[in-house]
């Protein structure tokens, strides 16, 4: 027994702790505590909108839902205090009605609170409508850039400062695109505050990553699809557009939900852009069909921002924070789920 335990023991292949043995495992543990340390501050931060929010938002009963709250648009809040000691918060709407009643007459005290009544439904129009339409716009251009720089540019000079260009775009803080479409976009082409102008602005910011992702997709199409189309007589463009492109759709759309992520989330671009505080009316009540692009919409990152920022702050307005929060991550996880599930439908009919 001694003689074959210190066989084993002296086995050449045996482990053994070594200094450099422990800093690796020490640098191992620090790198798992770090990366646990972070999801356990997203997952608070998350959990946090989803508690505090989803009260707000979400009722036990039917029809289960604030309907006012999603329905409405934002309105000051009246905080009443009547003369036996009741209290009323009423909306804008609901308190010039009051004030017509005999009601008012015993009114012994009365706070205004911006923004802290009605809803946001207004918000949650122009936010699909700014992310549906910037996406629009840059998985078009995204796409037809990748095509170009995968297919038919050459690997010279011009095209490596193209490709360094875009990867510098990337890394651009979202306030510069901002500044640079109330410049070019407002102010050049004269779209003002717009919805138009909000989208080229947003599509601009995610046009590198989209054309990153979408060129690494199309490169890793084999070359053998390529080679045996053009091989049976189809042209360079038919053979992309039908045996590269629909190959390379589930790269393309994985691109998609990074962009969708980043443009619904910016408020300093449609700050500039596209958004204002408060309007009375939908982007399509307008008198000319063309006035629906050239015209502002409310947002909800935008509005999120007024209400936590730019008004006093109390346990009324941060209801309203939380709640709008709360809906915009709904929003943003929808429409992010709908570009995944697209994805692995393509995904399933386009294998190789």
């Amino acid at each position: 027994m001694t003689t074959a335990s210190s066989a084993t023991a002296s086995h050449p292949f045996q482990s053994r702790l070594t200094p450099a043995k422990v800093r690796e495992t020490a640098m191992a543990w620090v790198l798992r505590i770090a990366t646990y340390i972070v999801l356990a501050s997203a997952t608070y931060i998350f959990v946090d909108i989803a508690w505090k929010g989803g009260r707000e938002v979400l009722q036990l009963a039917p029809p289960f839902v604030n309907v006012p709250f999603l329905t409405e648009w934002p309105e000051t809040l009246h905080i009443v205090t009547l003369a036996d000691g009741s209290v009323k918060e009423l909306g804008d709407r609901a308190y010039r009605e009051f004030t017509t009643s005999a009601a008012a007459e015993g009114v012994t005290n009365h706070n205004t609170f911006v923004y802290a009544a009605g809803g946001i439904f207004p918000c949650i129009v122009g936010t699909v409508l700014l992310v549906i339409g910037s996406m629009t716009i840059a998985m078009i251009l995204g796409i037809l850039s990748a095509i170009y720089l995968s297919e038919y540019s050459s690997d010279g000079r011009a095209i490596q400062l193209i490709r360094l260009s875009i990867m510098n775009l990337a890394g651009v803080p979202s306030i510069v695109f901002g500044m640079f479409g109330y410049a070019f976009f407002v102010i050049l082409f004269g779209w003002n505050v717009s919805l138009m102008a909000g989208w080229f602005t947003l599509a601009f910011m995610v046009l590198p990553i989209i054309i990153t992702a979408s060129e690494e997709s199309l490169r890793a199409v084999p070359k053998g699809f390529r080679e045996g189309s053009l091989a049976l007589g189809a042209t360079k463009w038919q053979t992309i557009r039908q045996n590269v492109l629909p190959y390379a759709l589930p790269g393309i759309l994985t691109s998609s939900v990074l962009g969708i992520a980043r443009v619904a989330g910016e408020t300093a671009p449609i700050m500039f852009t596209a958004a204002f505080v408060v309007r009375d009316e939908l982007p399509w009540q307008v008198q000319k069909a063309t006035d629906f692009f050239f015209n502002g919409v409310m947002a909800l990152p935008y509005h999120i921002f007024v209400v936590a920022a730019r008004v006093p702050q109390n346990e009324y307005t941060a209801k309203v924070q939380y709640a709008a929060a709360f809906v915009f991550l709904f929003i943003v996880m929808v429409i992010a789920l709908a570009s995944i599930l697209l994805r692995i439908k393509v995904r399933g009919k386009y294998k190789w």
